[in-house]
């Protein structure tokens, strides 16, 4: 695309608008009337129904049996975008922001340190510096921090109109044909030049706060399934599917990949995501983003974090499933000049196996927490609701040397969950989010 093309895109895009509402959260209550957190969430009534409370019960590696208070409600909105523009980014098996604005409002102070072994698309990085503290994170999976680093420094649409400029959309060293089963020919062009830009300036100085932000964006419009994204009609885009698969889907919808217009796709993502994004968010985010740490390691195995620092952790882990990362991001990986076959994020399907993956993790967490820090584990329903985790993790965080406080499920009334808790049952799906709250004596 040529600079005179470009210039005929931006008015559209560079017009000045309000950042749109959202509904703002409760304030820190820990702090404002001292109340524990437990007595929080039995208070809990944001939504109108009264907190229940319930007793999970687990058996410690010794045989003994204990009781651990567990409060059932709903503890934020079940509506979509409800949170900061910047969390709109698309990835595997996320939780919604408002789950560690909870625990991180109500266990922490502006400038303490809020960390997540198992990052993902650095939803609870992301939050804690939203909400003023110092955001730590890690993840063994590289698209992590390709998702996480850049929302920490997020530019101005000006300045990402003005670098799109110096892309030269014509400049490819590859065009690998089989790709045109998700892209029209003059699409896959730019999207190889993108590509070529983006590592070359890696390779050269590393990628700067607009280039890592225009990566960024460039990887979550690979593929989906609306024209907001350079791909035909396919999976949605934290997921793609073969070439092979691909070629099906087309032919059963009859469908060709249409031209995209790949400038006007990255600058459209782009305004989305920065549309609550004021000039004092900015210079917060900013500023925090120089004392972030981010990381790519096994989560049992931070070295890099020192002990007795972290005030708050809130983390899912993967759940006893094998996660098959080749097959899930062989295109983004393409895109970004890596090996997905390098990265393993294999974990035990076995549930004994699982609990030692865990215990190993919660070492590690109970090592880099303060003195009375506190992990929020939030797990999920395995096995048809048959397996309750939070029943295991519970005695992973004895081991480890962490107090059991509560267990907090989060029951979204348009879902299905375990009904051993009371909770009805609808008829398919879950949406319940199940968090152990640990803490270091």
């Amino acid at each position: 695309m040529t600079g005179s093309t470009l210039q005929t895109l931006l008015p559209g895009f560079l017009s000045s608008s309000q950042p749109h509402e959202h509904p703002e959260s409760p304030k820190p209550l820990a702090v404002a009337a001292g109340r524990s957190f437990h007595d929080q969430v039995l208070a809990f009534r944001n939504f109108g129904q009264p907190t229940r409370q319930l007793v999970t019960t687990f058996q410690d590696e010794h045989g003994f049996r204990t009781e651990v208070p567990t409060f059932v409600n709903e503890f934020w909105t079940a509506r979509q975008r409800q949170a900061s523009s910047l969390h709109e980014v698309s990835y595997r098996a996320c939780f919604k922001p408002q789950l560690p604005r909870l625990f991180i409002e109500r266990l922490t102070h502006p400038g303490e340190v809020v960390y997540d072994p198992f990052m993902g698309r650095g939803t609870t990085p992301v939050e804690a510096a939203l909400l003023g503290r110092i955001p730590w994170g890690n993840d063994i999976n590289p698209l992590s921090l390709t998702f996480t680093r850049p929302r920490l420094r997020p530019p101005t649409l000006e300045e990402l109109a003005a670098r799109l400029r110096e892309v030269n959309l014509t400049d490819h060293d590859e065009f690998p044909e089989e790709l045109l089963v998700f892209y029209h020919p003059d699409t896959l062009r730019e999207i190889c030049a993108l590509k070529k830009f983006f590592l070359t300036a890696r390779r050269s100085a590393g990628l700067d706060a607009l280039n890592d932000w225009l990566c960024m964006v460039a990887v979550n419009r690979l593929t989906g399934h609306s024209a907001g994204f350079f791909s035909v009609y396919t999976l949605p885009p934290n997921q793609a599917v073969s070439v092979q698969s691909q070629r099906k889907i087309n032919e059963k919808r009859n469908q060709t990949p249409p031209r995209r217009d790949v400038i006007q796709l990255l600058l459209k993502k782009s305004r989305q995501l920065l549309g609550d994004v004021t000039p004092t968010v900015r210079r917060q985010l900013t500023e925090l983003a120089d004392r972030a740490l981010l990381l790519n390691a096994p989560a049992d195995a931070t070295s890099r974090l020192p002990d007795n620092a972290v005030s708050l952790v809130v983390t899912s882990p993967p759940f006893l499933d094998v996660v098959q990362y080749a097959d899930d991001n062989w295109l983004r990986c393409w895109f970004l000049g890596l090996d997905p076959k390098s990265v393993k994020l294999t974990v035990p399907k076995k549930i004994e196996a699982w609990r030692a993956v865990m215990t190993s993790v919660l070492c590690e967490l109970r090592r880099v927490l303060k003195p009375g820090g506190h992990v929020a584990f939030e797990v999920g329903e395995v096995h048809g609701g048959k397996t309750k985790l939070e029943e295991h993790v519970l005695p992973c965080g004895v081991a480890a040397g962490l107090e059991p406080v509560l267990v907090l499920i989060n029951d979204q009334q348009f879902t299905k969950t375990a009904n051993c808790w009371g909770v009805d049952n609808m008829s398919k799906g879950t949406n319940t989010n199940r968090i152990v709250l640990l803490r270091k004596p």
